[in-house]
């Protein structure tokens, strides 16, 4: 069949608005990078390590229900961070703009739903909590997330 015969033209026709409606299935571009090799992991050690660091200060300053009070707040920033990782590198290449968008678009949508959900599940499942080290801890892993690009040369 000729590229540019009618039959091709309403096949491709049809394959492009039944992929439009589905999603652009079979022209995304997979990223089969493993998550440790992808860009955004060195700022989630960064966010983690800071997560840790503050977990240990407060256990050593205040006591150990603020210390997983502050390890509590630092996994509310860092899981969420990393599912919006997981899903903003999944897909690459210039035929893949559509499928990036929207993955970016869930991820960050993901990100907040998680954010919320996970403080919910530490209010109502933890009954002895330091507030004021769980946001504390919270406030200063997504600092440390913000930041970490600054301290990383080779971001």
């Amino acid at each position: 069949m000729h590229l540019y015969s009618p039959r091709c033209f309403v096949s491709f026709k049809l394959i492009n608005v039944c992929s439009l409606s589905r999603g652009v299935a079979g022209l995304a571009i997979r990223n089969k990078t493993p998550f440790i090799q992808q860009p955004g992991f060195p700022v989630l050690l960064v966010q983690a390590i800071v997560c840790l660091l503050v977990a240990l200060l407060f256990t050593l300053g205040k006591g150990l229900t603020a210390g997983y009070s502050a390890l509590l707040g630092g996994m509310i920033a860092l899981l969420p961070n990393a599912f919006f990782a997981y899903k903003a590198f999944r897909y690459f290449g210039a035929r893949s703009t559509r499928d990036i968008v929207l993955s970016i678009w869930s991820g960050a949508m993901g990100k907040w739903i998680l954010t919320a959900v996970l403080f919910a599940l530490v209010f109502v499942g933890i009954r002895q909590l330091d507030i004021a080290a769980l946001f504390v801890g919270y406030l200063l892993a997504v600092a440390a997330a913000a930041s970490a690009p600054l301290l990383i040369k080779n971001f």
